[in-house]
């Protein structure tokens, strides 16, 4: 096998293991986040996390799938984990953006939803 098929091989692995790690970790640990934000909607809550796994698996797979070409030479052992160890890098500052933006996301959803349920109730 030479150099290249064994980066391509590596990175895929590497990737792919560490998307399914990362989509896991967020879904069961980010539950209770999201029950909370949706008001204890627990079925809601639990409807929102499935897209969001399901989302999170196909911008990463499909930034991992298009992000594989090398472009440069790999003929030494050496090459292959500096190359390797470039392009896991980026993975992990996509994965950890998406972790981030997420976060952002659901906290600005969150704050909204209690400030409306703060708010006086007008009496008629």
């Amino acid at each position: 096998m030479n150099y290249i098929v064994l980066t391509y091989s590596l990175y895929l692995i590497l990737s792919i293991g560490l998307t399914i790690w990362v989509a896991r970790t967020l879904s069961q640990n980010g539950r209770i986040f999201l029950v909370d934000c949706f008001h204890q909607n627990e079925p809601l809550a639990d409807s929102v996390n499935h897209l969001l796994v399901v989302g999170f698996y196909l911008i990463n797979l499909g930034f991992v799938s298009r992000f594989l070409k090398l472009g440069i030479a790999v003929d030494t052992p050496q090459e292959v984990f500096e190359a390797l160890s470039g392009k896991m890098g980026v993975v992990l500052l996509v994965l950890g953006a998406m972790h981030f933006f997420n976060l952002l996301v659901f906290t600005k959803l969150r704050r909204r939803s209690v400030v409306r349920m703060s708010e006086p109730v007008p009496y008629p």
